[in-house]
């Protein structure tokens, strides 16, 4: 695959910059799935390493770190997934801490380590905690980055898959409705993969909103059909062929996309921000460049007049030095537009 050609860096920076958080744990790392899993743990300690040198040089205070210890609770979990489903993953979890070296094998590429259970409840739990600052009526802070693993827009109410366990984003959608009586929000998916698990909790709700550009033919085999489904026509797909590169990804959001997100008027983004969709990452055959990543975070963040709540969180992105650099302009989006 080649590389899309590269488009014009963003020249429109904000006259003043807004402070990001980026909500992260050492914990998450410890979700180990084999060294043969496109999921490594280097993909968060990479981000990690980076986080306290380059972008904290870039970025200055702009760039606030959180590292709460916040896993998230039951009654969290159960807002957006089922007694099932936290019951499978409990027996998956006990299996793995009872026997050091095993793997608990959930569906063939969705795999349970030691530490898997610590990781995926503080990815979960991260999210909530950026929720509640975000939506604190005594925070300053409207933007965040969750950077955590591991990912979770495929999984689910009653199905962990396709490398998540909880659906991290939906899980803090379902608090910020639940608990700060959030309205309408829109979760925005540009990860290579179709988010199924976000769409089908998304789905029954009117009050959210799911889009995603996404591969299409590709696992998981949703996200079909271009333009509106759902019972409310709440789930928004621009499904892009193989090879598809930065003019189809940015044509699918301008003209298909943002401009419905803008119809519905959503109180706030979340964001499942996958960077697999980068031409060095070999997961899937779409030909973007972090530019791209940057140019569709400024999109978003202009929405609303810029004034809305956006809270985005980690999900694929396997090419570790495409990973970095997309997340460090996305990170650089979210501040400076």
């Amino acid at each position: 695959r080649q590389h899309s050609r590269r488009h014009k860096p963003l020249k429109s920076l904000a006259a003043e910059p807004a402070p990001v958080a980026i909500f992260t744990s050492e914990i998450c790392v410890g979700h180990e799935p084999g060294w043969l899993h496109p999921d490594t743990p280097k993909r968060l300690s990479s981000l990690l390493s980076l986080m306290r040198t380059d972008w904290a040089s870039e970025f200055g205070p702009m760039l606030r770190i959180s590292e709460p210890e916040a896993d998230a609770t039951e009654e969290q979990l159960l807002r957006v997934h089922t007694p099932r489903h936290l019951a499978l993953l409990k027996d998956a979890f006990e299996s793995a801490e009872r026997w050091p070296l095993y793997r608990a094998n959930i569906d063939g590429d969705t795999v349970v380590s030691p530490g898997s259970r610590a990781a995926a409840s503080r990815a979960a739990g991260l999210v909530v905690a950026a929720v509640d600052e975000v939506f604190s009526d005594s925070s300053a802070l409207k933007r965040a980055f969750v950077m955590v693993r591991p990912p979770g827009h495929h999984a689910e109410a009653d199905r962990p898959m396709g490398f998540c366990l909880f659906n991290n984003v939906m899980v803090g959608v379902a608090h910020a409705q639940a608990v700060h009586g959030l309205g309408r929000v829109a979760v925005i998916d540009f990860d290579v993969h179709h988010g199924n698990g976000d769409a089908a909790l998304a789905s029954p709700d009117p009050t959210r909103l799911y889009a995603s550009s996404h591969q299409s033919p590709l696992f998981p085999g949703t996200g079909l059909t271009p333009g509106r489904s759902g019972p409310h026509g709440g789930i928004l797909s621009a499904p892009l062929p193989a090879g598809a590169g930065s003019d189809e990804f940015r044509a699918a959001w301008r003209d298909q996309l943002l401009p419905v997100v803008a119809e519905f008027g959503p109180e706030a983004i979340f964001l499942s921000s996958g960077f697999d969709a980068h031409a060095d990452d070999d997961v899937a055959s779409l030909a973007l460049n972090e530019d791209d990543f940057e140019w569709l975070t400024a999109e978003v963040a202009r929405l609303g007049g810029g004034h809305l709540p956006i809270i985005s969180v980690l999900e694929g992105g396997y090419n570790i030095e495409a990973l970095v650099r997309s997340v460090q302009a996305h990170i650089r989006a979210l501040i400076h537009v």
